[in-house]
């Protein structure tokens, strides 16, 4: 990982001695550093009282807005999911990557107007960063939201047939319906059991239609299978395949119900594909205005504690300018 260092230097009779003097230091004997000049523009002072109270308050607001940076990163690599190679060419600054932008950085006049006073010029950032923070909790909720829903229905319908849901599997014609005496029942037999089964369904309970079973589904492990019988020896089947370790399945057929929860998968699958493409958008430029702010911030946190550490003996109050 790079790292970068703000240094403010005391100057000499020109700035351009005083870089000189940092090259000859910290490249040109040592090899310790690449540098590069970080060009902050002649800001309003203001008082002492003023600058050590912001001092103070621009450390706050860099840590809340890094954190906010570091936030939007992260959802956007949560957002990518399977495309997590594709992070990185998203967070750009200003349509550059991050160390193009902080080694050419130049100070956005339009949205940071050096006219105003510290102070305020600190106010735009923190309120700009903060209205930041409250929209990626608020898309980031009614995105997950959608997604928590969808992967819960996809959940269902996915897994061991002992629990996952049966909806995509069987068709109306597997079952008798709207009988009066009969009943349609799903079974799971585990592969290493299906002779088994077919030996001794017919015996389970005493009113099980003969030859009624049928395999409807398998999976890696075990088999679903129908069988019919008479509604009054449910219960007794019910014991006697749990002896038999066979797992009957509680399921009635409802094609209303089953079309519904289709629908909802679509519905919200939709819903997710749509709000896919916007949420990225939306992270990628304020991901890009995060950390153009907090750039900002460390140039006037530089500007700020340079004024105070150079002038030292001025008694609070002063006015500087």
């Amino acid at each position: 990982m790079t790292e970068f260092w703000l240094i403010s230097a005391p100057g000499e009779k020109t700035c351009q001695q005083t870089w000189d003097q940092m090259m000859v230091a910290t490249t040109r004997t040592n090899n310790l550093s690449t540098n590069n000049k970080f060009n902050i523009p002649d800001l309003k002072v203001g008082t002492l009282d003023v600058l050590v109270g912001l001092s103070d308050d621009l450390a706050k607001l860099d840590s809340f807005t890094e954190g906010v940076v570091k936030k939007v990163a992260q959802y956007m690599a949560d957002v990518l999911e399977d495309s997590r190679d594709k992070v990185q060419e998203n967070l750009l600054a200003n349509g550059v990557d991050l160390v193009t932008y902080i080694t050419r950085f130049q100070w956005d006049m339009a949205k940071y107007p050096i006219k105003q006073s510290l102070k305020n010029i600190s106010e735009i950032i923190s309120k700009q960063v903060t209205q930041i923070d409250n929209d990626l909790k608020a898309r980031a909720s009614s995105y997950n939201n959608l997604k928590g829903n969808l992967q819960n229905l996809e959940r269902k319908n996915a897994g061991s047939l002992l629990t996952r849901s049966l909806a995509d599997i069987v068709k109306k014609e597997d079952f008798v319906l709207d009988s009066e005496y009969l009943i349609t029942m799903l079974v799971v037999v585990p592969k290493t059991s299906y002779a088994d089964w077919q030996k001794t369904y017919e015996t389970l309970a005493e009113m099980v239609v003969p030859r009624s079973t049928n395999l409807l589904f398998e999976d890696n492990d075990s088999g679903l299978f129908s069988v019919t019988l008479f509604r009054k020896a449910i219960d007794d089947f019910r014991h006697k395949a749990r002896e038999n370790k066979f797992t009957v399945r509680d399921f009635q057929y409802n094609e209303q119900e089953m079309n519904a929860d289709k629908e909802e998968m679509t519905r919200l699958s939709t819903d997710k594909k749509k709000q896919f493409g916007p949420l990225v958008r939306w992270l990628k430029v304020n991901f890009s205005e995060a950390f153009i702010a907090w750039i900002h911030i460390k140039g006037l946190r530089v500007f700020v504690e340079s004024v105070l550490s150079l002038a030292p003996d001025i008694l609070p109050g002063y006015n500087l300018q």
